[in-house]
């Protein structure tokens, strides 16, 4: 089955691309749906999830995992509350997740290391959506209704994560281009023309007509 996948850095409008693009193709879309799938399989809220995907755990997060996997000895009273999802497991369940979406049918899938998780599929469109730092601090700004100041350390703050956590769990730069068939700058094309462009891209590759064709 044909996927795009969009990855995309913060504030770029990336996840817009996507919605536009599923739509044009008719295909299904996987963004924001995929912290559900993951949060009902492992016992965990939306918020848990959402709050530890695409990002490195902290120091107390890393040492109280390694306490729950160690002998009894080291078990303190903290060990007997429900620690968070490590997330080797997210990673995992995630990617149960895409594969099952990708089986079911043409797919547009959003960020979560999708890129990297089907980087070996031969039937897939790898998309990278981007833009210069103060178009991102813009865009979060009108989004988030915050100051540039929150939204510079947001934007800063949630790419770097995103970097991170691609070079973790796939040894993988998230930003190269070798590692994408096409790289939009979303300012200079703006979000609607980035989408026409994919729509192209796609229907060109996988032979996909346009609707009523």
């Amino acid at each position: 089955m044909p996927v795009i996948t969009i990855s995309r850095m913060y504030g770029s409008g990336g996840s817009e691309v996507a919605r536009l693009v599923a739509e044009e193709l008719g295909w299904s879309l996987l963004d924001n749906a995929v912290i559900d799938a993951v949060a009902e399989r492992i016992g965990a809220t939306h918020a848990e999830v959402a709050s530890r995907e695409e990002r490195l755990p902290s120091l107390v997060e890393r040492l109280a995992s390694a306490m729950a996997l160690s002998s009894q000895e080291w078990i303190s009273p903290m060990a007997d509350a429900k620690l968070p999802p490590s997330d080797e497991r997210l990673v995992e369940v995630t990617k149960r997740v895409v594969e099952e979406a990708v089986a079911r049918g043409p797919v547009v899938v959003v960020g979560r290391g999708a890129q990297s998780m089907l980087a070996a599929r031969a039937d897939v469109l790898h998309v990278f959506c981007y833009a210069p730092r103060r178009a991102l601090i813009a865009r979060a700004v009108a989004r988030e209704k915050i100051t540039p100041e929150e939204a510079a350390k947001l934007v800063d703050d949630t790419n770097k994560h995103r970097e991170d956590w691609v070079r973790k769990h796939w040894s993988r730069s998230w930003r190269a281009h070798e590692n994408y068939h096409i790289s939009l700058d979303t300012e200079w094309f703006g979000v609607r023309r980035a989408a026409e462009l994919v729509v192209q891209l796609a229907r060109e590759r996988f032979n996909e007509g346009r609707p009523g064709a």
